[in-house]
């Protein structure tokens, strides 16, 4: 063949293929770390944030680095990831107190060096151990550096390593923390930090004392988003979410798991995936999830997530 038509034809290929990827519904620019921070700033935007759990945790160990880079490439507005002290005093990403269940070893975070967490391997759900190892929370914080919102989960109590930490990444901009805290209890012991990160209340309903909390911090100080555990849609308070996104504040809901969402969770959405519905209809513009590609994928379809 002619080396100039051969040319010619790959490049028609290469257009073409360029042609079918923009038009792939599925295939998203990622979104600057700007444009995510002023979404995640504005309750009133129409675009539904995605939060992954532990990362995506289904094609990667939680916690795991791929599961953050996982996050990023299909374009997740966040990912939750949970932090541990190790023996040293070195701040890892791992759920539970033990290593258990989630590594090749056995026993206690707090009883082990870094270096003795390094010798260990992350396992997939399976059981099965992997390449990957135990990332520490400066590694995952440089990953995610300008490309992905971070909550930082069990980490309340270690803030003030997180805060360190994330200053000397200069992820600061990017951390939202959670608690179950009234806002008396988060300025007297976590004031100093409120300047500089997003602090998001957490609400337990039915709780007897959720309007009042709710309240106090909309008079006061207003959040950025409040999370609520939502354990029956019958709920009362979900009639005001409308009214708490318009004095400035988002609504975060779990799809995890049926008693975070009155039934609406993501393992009857992967039969189904119009149990999301029921989030959009109810004005929840902040959605954590296990199936971050299911979420996005119909969330997309719906024109709600770039």
């Amino acid at each position: 063949m002619n080396h100039k038509l051969l040319l010619v034809l790959l490049g028609l290929i290469f257009f073409a293929a360029c042609e079918v990827r923009e038009n792939d519904p599925e295939h998203q620019e990622p979104l600057t770390i700007e444009a995510l921070i002023e979404n995640l700033e504005d309750s009133q935007n129409r675009e539904i944030i995605v939060v992954a759990h532990r990362g995506d945790w289904r094609n990667a160990p939680e916690n795991s680095l791929q599961a953050i880079q996982n996050c990023i490439d299909m374009g997740v507005d966040m990912v939750e990831i949970d932090i541990r002290e190790t023996k040293d005093g070195q701040l890892v990403l791992m759920h539970d107190v033990t290593v258990d269940r989630t590594t090749t070893g056995s026993g206690p975070v707090k009883d082990f060096t870094l270096d003795s967490l390094r010798s260990l391997f992350l396992v997939d759900g399976l059981n099965v151990p992997t390449t990957h190892k135990i990332p520490t929370l400066e590694e995952a914080l440089l990953l995610a550096k300008d490309r992905i919102l971070i909550n930082l989960d069990k980490s309340y109590e270690i803030f003030d390593k997180c805060f360190s930490i994330a200053k000397k990444t200069g992820t600061l901009d990017q951390i939202i923390i959670k608690g179950s805290k009234t806002r008396d209890e988060v300025e007297r012991e976590f004031g100093k930090y409120l300047p500089d990160v997003y602090f998001m209340p957490i609400v337990r309903l039915p709780n007897p004392k959720a309007n009042a909390i709710v309240n106090d911090y909309l008079d006061n100080r207003p959040p950025v988003a409040f999370e609520f555990t939502v354990r029956y849609d019958t709920i009362k308070l979900i009639e005001q979410f409308d009214d708490i996104r318009a004095k400035g504040t988002s609504v975060w809901v779990n799809a995890l798991w049926a008693r975070h969402n009155g039934g609406h969770d993501d393992e009857k959405a992967v039969l189904n995936p119009e149990v999301y519905d029921w989030y959009i209809q109810n004005n929840i513009d902040i959605i954590q999830t296990d199936r971050p590609a299911l979420l996005l994928k119909y969330l997309r379809s719906k024109g709600l997530h770039d």
